[in-house]
Order: C-alpha cells, then structure tokens, then sequence
C-alpha cells in the first residue's frame, strides 16, 4: 500500500514533466520554424505569391529569380528587440505587366527588391516596412488619345476592409529609368531618374496626407474651388520656404515630333495622396533652337491638372513654338521672355496666363500678358503687348517677314520682294485678338517715328490688321490689312493713309525746310492674290495717290527713302545739289500688277517736270519717259529721260530725236485733268499749302489763254542741244501718250504746229 508520500512524489513529477512540455513544446515549434526559414526553398512559394499579387493588382505579377528570406538583427532597434531579428525578404528580376490595349508587355522591371519587416508589429496586424531598396527599377509610362494609361490599376475590391494595415517609411534607389509615350500631349520620353542621394519619404506622405484627409473633405464643402493661380510660385520666397525635391531627372525625346532634351528636379511626394498638393518642380529644356528654363508646382501630376511656374522662354523665331504649342506665330528674329504661367490641363477647356512678362524681339523690347483658352473649335490667344523701343526690323513680329538676316531664304535672286510663302496652312490653328503698342519706333535716327498700334485678328484663317497705325512726323499713316487664308491662293486687301507727315520732322537736318509748312500726303487701296508678298504685288489692282508740298529734296533723302530708280532720275536731273520742291503728286492706276502712271508730276524752283510710263511688279521692270521743262518756260523744254530696265539696277537715258520746244505746253496741260482726282489730298490739310493750288490754278490759266489765242503763245526760239532733231506730236486722235515720230517730209516750225489740248493728252 503506497503511502502518501509516494503520491506527491508522483504528482511532482508528472508536473515537471508537464512543464517541460509546455517549454519544449514552443521551443521546437520555434526551432522547427527558424529551421523550415533557414532550410526552406521559398522558390516553391513563387508561383503561390505571383498569382496572389497579380489578383490584387489585376494585372501579370512574376518573380523571375530567386525569392529568398532571411533573419537579420536590426540595425535601428535598441535595448532587447534588438535581439530580436526581422525577416528579410527579397526578390529578382520583377515583372509587373500591362494592360492587354498597351503597346508594351512590360509595366516596370526591376533587378532586385528587398525588404524587411518588423516583427513585433505583426501582432497587432501592422505590417511595418521600414526602407524598401529598389534596383534598376523600370518604368514604362503610357496613355492613348482617348484617355486610357497603364498606370492606373484596378485593385480588387473586398467585402470588408482589411484589418492589416501597412506602413511604408521610405523607398530608395540610386538611379531608374521611366519611358512615356502619350499620344494625348504627342510626347516620347526617355528620361533617368535619381533620388538625390536620400531615400525617398513616401510613408511621411502617406501618413502626412492621411491625417489632414478628413479635414480637405470637410472644408471643400465650405468654400470654392481654388484657381489654379490661387497658389502662387513667389510664395517660396514670400515664406522664405525652399522647396524640397525628391528626384532628379534628366530626359531626351519628342514633343509633337520635335526632339528635346532636359534635366530638372521635381518634390512633393504627398501629392501622391493629396492629389490638389502642388508639387515643386524645376526644368531646363532645349527643344530645337527653344530653350525653356521653369520653376514652381505642378498639381496633380499624372494628370497635370494645373501649373504655376516662372516660365522663361528664348529662341531663335517665334514661329519655331508652333510644333510645341500648335499656335501660329510670326517669323521673328531671336527672343528672349520672362513671366508667370498660370493655368490648368482640364481637358478641352484649359485656360493658360502668361502674365506680366518681359522680353525682347531682336532689338526692341516686349512685355504684356497672353491668354490662351482651349475651345471646342479652335484655341483663342488673346493678349495685351506693349514695345517702348522697337526697332523698325523686328516688325516682323506684326506682319511675319522674318529678319534681315534672312534674306537669301526670303528673296529669290530675281526679285526685291519677299517670296516666301504665307503659313496660311497654321492659320485655322488658332484664334488670335491681340492687341500691340510702340511707343517708340526706330529705323534711322533721322525718322521720327513716335508710336505705333494695331489690333491683330485671326478668325478661322482670316488674318487682320486693323488698324494698322504709324504716329509719323507730326502726322499719321493708317492701314487696314485683311488677308483670307481660306482660299487658295490667299485673298489680300490693304488701304493705306498718310496725312499731314510734315517735311520739317523728316528732315530735321535740313535748314531750309524748317520754315516752310511742307507735308505729305496720300492714299493706297489695293487688292491682291497670291501665295507670298512678292505674289500678291504681282497681281494687285487698285489705286496709288501721292502728294507733297513746299519741302526740299536732297539725293541722299531720295536714296535713303526711295527705290534706285528715283535715285538715278534724281541723280540725272539734279545731280548732288538741294532742290526746293513747290509741288510733287503722283496718280497710279494697278491693274494685274503694273501700276501705270494717271500722273506723275514735279514742280520745283528749277523746272517742272512730268513722267509717264509703267512699273512693272510682275518682272520688277520700270519704263518711264520723263519731260522736263526749266522755270515753267514751254521753250526751254529738255530732250525726254527715258528710265528703263529693273528696279535693282535701273537706266537712264536720253533720246536726242524726241526733242520738240513746243511740247513743253503739253508738260502742263497733260496735267490738268488728271491732276483734279488729287485734289482729296490738298483738302484735308489745316495749313496754307498754296503750291499745288497755284500749280493747277497756272496750268488751267495756261490752257485758257492759250484756247482763247487760238495758237501757242510767241515765245523766244531755244537752241537745240547737239545732235537733236525732230519734234514731238501727239496726235488728237492717238491713243495716250502716243509718240510720232517726223518724217523728213513732214518737218515744220514748231509754231506751226496745231493746238494741242488736256483732253488730248493723258500721261500714260
């Protein structure tokens, strides 16, 4: 019989035993564990973790090479969890693949991805990861025309929420590569990204943008939606806060076709959870002959919702941003500008502000602000531009010239005018109302050009000036320009004006003309087909009108203002010396682009002088007969001028058998009719100008007394140059300024020749 101490010895030792069990029990379930870590092929688990996560992401997930684990003792911990060692995971060669629609079976790519994760925390069901690495991570971007992108995915939806949460701290890499093709913007990218030497901060981000969530909600029903301009780039310096930037990058391909290449940084990881977050961006890019430095936000990135940036642009022509920004511009000379852009991406209605900005154009200054607001049927560019000081050759920011230095690409070598074709294809581009002031316009010191305006219109490929105003010596010069680039070839119109430009302001040098109260005035109304400027004189039809009174004319004026042909008249007639000018007017008729001479008179103190003949634009060739008559004496007529050939390189020459005394009458009576469609020009003037009224009030009084005698006045017989014979007849019955020229036979004094009227001569 077993006594009671054989009883407790048992239960004592059925205790221990028991205690053993439950330590050796967790013990060997833990040294079963670590040995089935340490010794298990986790490459066995590939197929299982491939397929969970492609299910989760929907779209192909695959680790190519190996998956392994490991235990690590932290590196951060301190006290007794750092004995406490995490599991270490890492994977290589990663594959996460597209949508079936993408022109790319690859997603992103990566050499390798580790990570580890606390343990502790999985307790309470955190999954805490404190730093992923990255290697050589790939990344390839894109989008279709209608809106479709790949980096958008479509998570699995779950009945209830996970009760695992999950903590990212920080993603590192040193560098990556990213590829963009986005056919909704024309871009093809391939750019290399880095981390700036720190990892990356996004679990910051998240949680960041996690806890002021709650408050976005319930504000944004409380107060409007901010504009994009509402966040301004100088609140950097207003809060003296550097922005922070969290990748660099560096990038070549095409915009729109054309090739670029830029580096740049860019910040602001909470915006991957705050999507209205500006982010800080900076770039340098050289598109082309286009270099475009930027700094400021871009909010919402992987949509560009909006931007506010300091924008400077500098290029060689304006016309060249028409591949980047699909807007027809000018042809200028080299640009430089600085301004702020505001705007947003919203599709199909975006609206963009280049405010406040200054450049310049070649040699002139410009500053103004430009909006651009998309439409559903052409983009509108509206804008305010001012010049304080433009030079006479960047015009071509108005009327699309290009530059002087230009010219062998404009001017073929047989023609002044420029023969390059209007872009009449880039018109219906866009919209345009832009409005341009000079206040000081500069082609030679000697000019007094004071200001300048126009309003620039461009309605579906129809293209206005109007007006278009020069402030010129005292007075002005008034155009209206209308080209239709609708039609093919092009339709153009233009009327000019120029009224009270006074003599003494253009020729300030000139002493003589300081006193005297001459001006210039005229008009010009044309119409035009063709292709090009050159094309367009070639087939203009209308009417030229000028007239100026009471001036001096030098030859370096005449050089300096007119063409070469007027150079090498004045030249013949007057050779270097200054001529008091009573009178000179001009009446052209255009007719499918020669412009033939209605009148074509001058009145100085030496002689009175009229022209008539032709100026071809089609062949640029100029035939002119000139007569002259000395101090209004009809007996001291000269034998005619005849100027001949092109306008570059005209001829002047004489023709010793025209020679007859009694035409000198008809130097002023052709005058008199034709002289009468000038008149609109002498009315308007507010001053005394009486030296075209005396000149048509002494030919009509000449042309009188002369009807009542019945025959030319006497006048004092004038000895013929050398070498001269023969006189000139216009017959009644001949058509305008028809020459006949005697026969041997039909010789007489020259007072013997019948009367000749106005109605029998017109200068032709």
């Amino acid at each position: 019989m077993a006594g009671p101490y054989t009883t407790e010895a048992s239960v004592g030792r059925m205790m221990r035993k028991v205690l053993a069990w439950f330590v050796a029990v967790p013990v060997i379930l833990v040294a079963v564990v670590a040995l089935f870590a340490l010794t298990f092929d986790w490459n066995r688990a590939r197929p299982y973790v491939n397929d969970k996560v492609s299910e989760a992401i929907g779209r192909p997930f695959a680790i190519q090479g190996d998956l392994k684990v490991a235990w690590r003792q932290p590196a951060d911990e301190t006290g007794w969890r750092s004995w406490l060692p995490w599991p270490h995971f890492s994977a290589l060669h990663v594959i996460i693949g597209n949508p079936e629609w993408s022109k790319q079976k690859r997603f992103a790519t990566l050499d390798e991805i580790d990570f580890q994760v606390k343990v502790l925390p999985l307790l309470t069901r955190d999954i805490v990861i404190p730093t992923i690495n990255l290697v050589n991570p790939s990344v390839d971007l894109e989008r279709l025309a209608d809106g479709r992108n790949n980096w958008t995915f479509k998570l699995r939806s779950s009945a209830r929420p996970s009760e695992w949460k999950l903590d990212l701290r920080d993603v590192q890499f040193n560098k990556g590569t990213i590829a963009l093709s986005d056919q909704r913007y024309g871009i093809e990218m391939q750019a290399i990204v880095d981390t700036l030497g720190q990892p990356i901060a996004i679990g910051h981000a998240y949680r960041e943008g996690a806890g002021t969530s709650t408050a976005d909600v319930t504000s944004a029903n409380t107060r409007e939606k901010q504009p994009a301009s509402a966040t301004r780039t100088t609140d950097f310096a207003q809060h003296g806060n550097v922005p922070q930037y969290d990748l660099g990058w560096t990038a070549t391909g095409t915009y729109n076709h054309s090739p670029f290449s830029g580096s740049g940084k860019v910040g602001g990881m909470l915006a991957l959870q705050r999507t209205s977050r500006p982010v800080p961006v900076q770039a340098d890019v050289t598109a082309g002959d286009l270099h475009i430095m930027l700094v400021g936000t871009v909010t919402d990135p992987a949509h560009l919702a909006a931007v506010d940036l300091q924008l400077t642009l500098q290029g060689t022509s304006l016309d060249h941003l028409y591949p980047l920004t699909g807007i027809a511009l000018p042809r200028t000379p080299p640009y430089t500008t600085n301004g702020h852009l505001i705007g947003n991406f919203k599709q199909g209605a975006g609206v963009f502000r280049y405010e406040n900005f200054a450049g310049r154009v070649g040699g002139s200054d410009l500053n103004g602000t430009l909006v651009y607001t998309q439409r559903a049927t052409r983009p509108l560019l509206e804008g305010t531009l001012v010049s304080n000081l433009l030079q006479f050759k960047d015009l071509a920011l108005l009327i699309g010239a290009g530059n002087e230095g230009d010219v062998s690409v404009r001017r073929s070598a047989d023609t002044t005018l420029s023969t390059r074709e209007f872009r009449t294809d880039r018109w219906k581009s866009v919209d345009a109302d832009v409005k341009f002031s000079a206040y000081r316009i500069i082609k030679d010191p000697a000019l007094p050009i004071t200001g300048l305006y126009t309003h620039v219109v461009m309605i579906n490929g129809v293209l206005s000036l109007e007006p278009l105003t020069f402030d010129v010596a005292g007075g002005s010069l008034a155009s209206a320009i209308h080209l239709d680039g609708r039609t093919t070839p092009l339709k153009g119109r233009l009327s000019t004006r120029a009224r009270h430009l006074r003599l003494k302001q253009l020729l300030p040098a000139v002493k003589r003309q300081q006193a005297a109260p001459g001006e210039i005035n005229g008009d010009v109304v044309l119409s035009a087909t063709g292709k090009s400027p050159a094309a367009l004189a070639h087939s203009a039809n209308g009417d030229v009108k000028l007239l100026i009174t009471d001036g001096t004319l030098s030859r370096q004026l005449v050089k300096a203002t007119g063409p070469r042909a007027a150079t090498v008249l004045y030249k013949r007639l007057f050779g270097d010396r200054e001529v008091h000018l009573k009178c000179a007017a001009a009446n052209f008729t255009v007719k499918d682009g020669v412009l033939d001479s209605h009148v074509f008179a001058l009145d100085s103190q030496d002689a009175v002088i009229n022209a008539g003949g032709k100026i071809n634009m089609k062949n640029e060739t100029i035939d002119l007969r000139v007569q002259y008559a000395m101090h209004w004496s009809v007996f001291s007529l000269r034998s005619p001028l005849y100027v001949t050939g092109s306008l570059r390189d005209p001829h002047v020459g004489l023709d010793a058998s025209e020679l007859v005394l009694r035409g000198g009458a008809m130097v002023v009576l052709g005058l008199i009719n034709p002289f009468a469609a000038l008149v609109p020009l002498i009315e308007p003037s507010n001053n005394k100008l009486l030296s075209c009224h005396q000149l048509m009030t002494t030919m009509n009084e000449d042309h009188r007394m002369t009807a009542l005698a019945g025959k030319p006045r006497k006048t004092r017989k004038l000895a013929s140059p050398p070498r001269v014979a023969g006189v000139l007849a216009v017959e009644p019955s001949a058509p305008a300024a028809s020459v006949v020229k005697p026969s041997a036979s039909s010789k007489k004094p020259a007072d013997a020749a019948g009367r000749a009227h106005a109605a029998d001569y017109r200068g032709s």
